[in-house]
């Protein structure tokens, strides 16, 4: 039962509403991360920067690139692109559900609202998203004598040539990495602003 005060606030609407705008931006953090850059790489024998571009479902290479290099050194299996697109929509569709559902999930002993499980289960999986895409790039890299971070020279397998690259972190990877995490916390601190209603 929703409670208020001797204005006639409701306050328990209140904090529903404004949970639903932080969730709201959350979503919109967690989108805008996931179409920005996670990594790049700025091969030396090629013009402009940007060569490689790291996004979460697999990595875009300019013509240059896919012309004269091994598409296997960078290139995802067939599969790992569908997946993350049905990851990312999944949780798109957890986080809109989360608005609305009032149902509660009982865990042994402790019963907690699904929109918490939710909400919480797309900020966890988010950041083990971040946590892959670094680790795979340094296993990635590694396997051709090469540094996921930073500058370094690998052999191309095609001409035996040794190229210089230089890469970095973008800003796409920091955004998801926050935006997991503020996703994490929403879920922590939503029994603050929606309060469960007493019969």
């Amino acid at each position: 039962m929703t409670q208020t005060d001797a204005a006639g606030t409701t306050r328990g609407g209140a904090g529903v509403w404004i949970f639903r705008v932080l969730l709201v931006a959350g979503a919109a953090f967690m989108i805008y991360s996931w179409f920005s850059p996670w990594w790049s790489a700025d091969v030396a024998v090629v013009k402009g920067t940007d060569d490689l571009v790291l996004h979460p479902w697999g990595v875009e290479t300019v013509a240059q690139v896919r012309a004269n290099s091994d598409a296997s050194l960078y290139s995802m299996p067939w599969f790992f692109a569908p997946f993350t697109w049905t990851y990312f929509a999944v949780s798109m569709l957890a986080l809109a559900a989360s608005l609305f559902v009032n149902r509660q999930i009982s865990l042994g002993r402790f019963k907690l609202p699904l929109a918490v499980i939710l909400i919480g289960l797309v900020g966890l999986s988010y950041l083990v998203a971040v946590g892959l895409a670094y680790g795979i790039g340094e296993m990635r890299a590694a396997s051709i004598d090469t540094n996921f971070i930073g500058k370094s020279t690998f052999v191309d397998p095609q001409s035996d040539a040794k190229i210089k690259m230089v890469s970095n972190l973008r800003d796409g990877y920091w955004y998801a990495l926050y935006a997991g995490a503020a996703l994490v916390v929403l879920a922590l601190i939503r029994g603050l602003f929606v309060r469960k209603s007493k019969a």
